[in-house]
């Protein structure tokens, strides 16, 4: 007779895992929206700093978003498993079990806050172990099981990038650095409303408070209407604040009101089809807004570095 449990043999089980997996926990396609707004929080200050200090500080930055991301995924494989968006991630269709998940982001998380600090600062690597925090227990275990303004105050996790990056290069807060963050923190929920609204089905299973599940889909629409409204000038405080060039005045001043005329579009639709439509079109562009307007002020700045150094 066998005295090995079925919850031992789980225990014991080789793991079916593969690097594809794993990398999938750190949500990729958000460490790109990281990545690129981390370099600008880096660029946007004139300050110099050594190329490898700068490229190993953004790998921590990224690489702690990532952690985040395992962190939620592991917290999150019971919501996960009911919602068709996210059924066949790693843990919920059973390639990763949820202490490997967790062990994997625990050990990310503790390298990228001690790599930032050792290279760079500790104010730095503070501001990431925070950032860290608040996405994978503040927002992940508290505020997105709990409250319909969810995304809204967990948006903050997503929009500090810029300022642990900045902190890293200048060992400080900048005004342009929380310019950028507000940026990130008003888009963030137009942004992800847009896709609530198309998956409000999903979030009802899982018993998730969103927005459209809570205070409805014409509330949600309104809503998207007016944090747009809010976002688009925010947008261009960075060239009115003698941040960045007039050029990128130009591009955030038309990029901002093209989004605001897609938020009017998800405002006045009537049926359910065109709803849908204006939603994913809205929730498309939105992604393609912010890297525009971060890549410029990170363009911009290249631009200038190499001008510095020719002169």
């Amino acid at each position: 007779m066998s005295l090995v449990t079925g919850h031992e043999v789980d225990d014991l089980r080789i793991s079916l895992a593969s690097p594809k997996d794993f990398f999938a926990l750190l949500k990729p396609r958000v460490m790109s929206l990281v990545v690129i707004t981390a370099l600008a929080g880096m660029m946007i200050e004139p300050v110099h700093v050594h190329p490898l200090i700068g490229f190993v500080s953004l790998l921590a930055i990224a690489v702690g978003a990532g952690a985040s991301g395992a962190l939620n995924m592991w917290y999150d494989a019971d919501i996960d498993a009911v919602m068709g968006r996210t059924a066949q991630r790693p843990i919920p269709a059973g390639r990763v079990t949820p202490g490997e998940a967790l062990g994997f982001g625990m050990t990310l998380s503790v390298f990228s806050v001690l790599t930032l600090g050792l290279v760079s600062n500790w104010l730095a690597a503070s501001l990431l172990a925070f950032t860290i925090f608040f996405y994978a227990v503040v927002y992940t275990m508290w505020l997105k099981r709990w409250t319909p303004q969810n995304i809204v105050i967990g948006g903050a996790a997503g929009a500090l990038p810029p300022i642990v990056a900045c902190a890293a290069v200048t060992g400080s807060v900048s005004l342009a650095s929380l310019v950028l963050f507000a940026i990130i923190f008003i888009w963030t929920p137009p942004h992800f409303w847009a896709l609530a609204i198309g998956k409000a089905a999903d979030y009802g299973r899982a018993g998730i408070p969103m927005m459209p599940n809570v205070k409805g889909e014409k509330h949600t629409r309104l809503e998207i209407l007016l944090y747009t409204i809010v976002m688009a000038p925010v947008g261009v405080l960075p060239a009115m604040l003698g941040q960045a060039s007039l050029a990128y005045g130009v591009i955030a001043t038309l990029s901002g009101a093209f989004m605001l005329y897609l938020a009017i579009n998800v405002w006045r639709a009537s049926n359910p089809a065109v709803i849908d439509k204006a939603c994913k079109k809205l929730f498309g562009y939105s992604i393609l807004y912010l890297f525009l307007l971060f890549g410029v002020v990170v363009i911009e700045n290249t631009i200038a570095s190499i001008l510095r150094m020719a002169a």
